[in-house]
């Protein structure tokens, strides 16, 4: 497979919190027409993972057309259609509308003002649209380099499996009400826990996404979820993206103890993926309860083998 003569890849980039990778392009069209971008090969949010070179040539080649200055006009007027239909969408959109001139936004001085910018991207996202992002970008207005944002005008993309899954508010309290509202890290009733997929989201993909209906078992539910405060919750997130990133599973407690495997991530295991939940177990902040027990059982046996 060959790559279109008219696309020029100048390096890859990463956007390592959201653990996105880009490659820096640019896109030749007639009459001097350019787009010059960033393209992600790895977008979580939108099932996106190429890895070998011939996914790469091809996805490059089929966004071709797509960026093609030309056709903004008409992909603008789709998109306003698109968002017609989204009545309580007006803050979100209020975000599309400073991105849609397609080139890089600085998030300081280009965003509408609002303190909660990122999730509103993030909602532009859940919707499937791709942003890339550059954390490191000079801003001739701020004068320094800030996160810029850059909108591709591409179509939108079904989010199956790599959103983060809802409940319903009966099955939020029902989770909570049934896990006894304790904070599986402390040890303690907390009446602020919030409920936490063991399985973490960064290693989702297209398939792995499960509705969680009001009828769940008690038994689905406890193979499911456990409690965490949000603080701790973001705790496990950051290690989770980092195991994920380096294949150093993660320490709790500062203790290093796994009653599977080890330290390193299983490289015979896929690294997302429904299949890639095998490699979370063991890992103390994939089932910490769990955990917890199986150290105290190992404890408990090396007592009882000193004593003899």
């Amino acid at each position: 497979m060959t790559l279109n003569p008219n696309i020029k890849i100048i390096d890859k980039r990463n956007h390592s919190k959201a653990s996105e990778e880009y490659l820096n392009v640019e896109y030749y069209y007639p009459n001097g027409l350019v787009w010059k971008g960033w393209v992600p090969i790895v977008y979580r949010r939108t099932g996106l993972f190429l890895s070998t070179k011939n996914e790469i040539i091809d996805y490059l080649n089929d966004l071709y057309p797509q960026l093609n200055p030309l056709k903004r006009e008409q992909w603008i007027k789709e998109q306003e259609l698109f968002w017609s239909e989204k009545p309580n969408a007006d803050i979100t959109k209020s975000f599309f509308d400073a991105l849609s001139n397609c080139n890089w936004t600085c998030v300081n001085c280009g965003l509408p003002q609002n303190p909660n910018w990122a999730r509103r991207i993030q909602d532009i996202k859940e919707f499937g649209y791709t942003i890339a992002t550059d954390t490191n970008k000079f801003c001739k207005n701020c004068g320094e380099n800030k996160t810029h944002l850059i909108l591709l005008p591409i179509k939108r993309l079904s989010i199956k499996g790599n959103g983060y899954e809802t409940w319903s508010p009966q099955l939020r309290k029902r989770i909570i009400k049934l896990l006894g509202s304790i904070d599986v890290y402390e040890g303690t009733y907390n009446a602020n826990c919030l409920p936490d997929h063991k399985f973490s989201e960064i290693r989702w993909d297209e398939n792995t996404k499960e509705e969680n209906p009001d009828d769940m078992s008690d038994e689905e539910i406890k193979e499911k979820f456990q409690l965490l405060t949000n603080q701790r919750n973001q705790q496990k997130r950051e290690i989770c993206r980092n195991c994920f990133q380096t294949g150093k599973r993660g320490v709790i407690y500062g203790i290093p103890y796994y009653y599977k495997g080890n330290e390193n991530w299983d490289e015979r295991i896929p690294k997302i993926g429904k299949q890639a939940e095998k490699g979370c177990i063991g890992c103390p902040w994939y089932d910490i309860q769990k955990w917890k027990e199986h150290l105290i059982d190992k404890l408990i046996k090396e007592n009882s083998n000193d004593e003899h």
